[in-house]
């Protein structure tokens, strides 16, 4: 008798958005890099890679 089989990873999963840093994660000292700066950079990223994501996948939502 065949056991059923986990369903196999999605090969191209839509992307995740990066965690926002929470609000006591910057300490307003002028570090480099900021936490800020950083959570803007992997924003940008995510954006890039979410476009890029939904013209392989059209009739995913936005």
């Amino acid at each position: 008798m065949n056991a059923p089989r986990p369903p196999l990873p999605d090969p191209d999963p839509r992307p995740l958005p990066p965690e926002p840093p929470l609000p006591g994660d910057c300490c307003d000292s002028g570090c480099d890099p900021c936490v800020n700066d950083t959570y803007a950079e992997e924003l940008a990223y995510y954006r890039q890679a979410l476009a890029a994501w939904l013209a392989r996948h059209p009739d995913a939502a936005p």
